[in-house]
């Protein structure tokens, strides 16, 4: 009999920071995703996927986005930890990021090939917020390295609604991302 092979998966957390769940550019709508992105980060350790938490660690010099959202997750300060509620575990990686991709100018691509000798897992999945700017540009840019992607509709948000939904739809039709529940997910990866 033919051994299939596995999928490989990798986990992003797209900035689950104080800056945007609690601080200056808060999201309030981030506080429902924090329990799904908390289950989901527990099944994955469980079967021993590697997380990687993509942070904004801003320079002051940053001022292409300071001049659009104002000054937020500056390096070093509390406003870009990660959120008491997610604290990255030992085991996990994080990756400091500068933009709204957490593939441009980062180590991340490097990282995940890393783990996975040379060439990256099979599936990215992707959390976190906001749907339409940080994980679209990521998911984006895990599309053109040839990553299939997986976004948990109810493990990512944006400031309104409709940014979230539209979002999840354009990533879904150009970038043939797999849009699910984060409960099937976890199913999905615990098999």
């Amino acid at each position: 009999m033919k051994k299939t092979k596995s999928v490989t998966y990798a986990v992003l957390v797209v900035d689950m920071l104080n800056d945007f769940v609690y601080g200056k550019l808060k999201c309030t709508r981030a506080k429902k995703i924090i329990p799904k992105i908390k289950s989901l980060l527990e099944a994955s350790r469980v079967k021993d996927i590697p997380i990687f938490y993509c942070n904004d660690a801003h320079l002051s010099s940053d001022d292409y986005e300071f001049k659009l959202w104002g000054p937020h997750a500056l390096k070093g300060t509390k406003g870009a930890r990660v959120i008491d509620d997610l604290t990255p575990s030992n085991c996990d990686n994080i990756v400091p990021k500068r933009t709204y991709s957490a593939f441009y100018n980062t180590r991340l691509d490097g990282l995940l090939k890393k783990k996975f000798g040379n060439k990256g897992p099979d599936v990215l999945i992707i959390t976190g917020i906001h749907t339409n700017i940080c994980a679209k540009h990521t998911a984006f840019d895990a599309f053109v390295r040839g990553y299939d992607i997986v976004i948990p509709e109810d493990g990512v948000t944006a400031f309104q609604e409709n940014e979230h939904s539209t979002a999840l739809d354009y990533m879904k039709t150009n970038y043939g991302a797999k849009i699910i529940k984060t409960s099937k997910l976890i199913n999905l990866i615990s098999n």
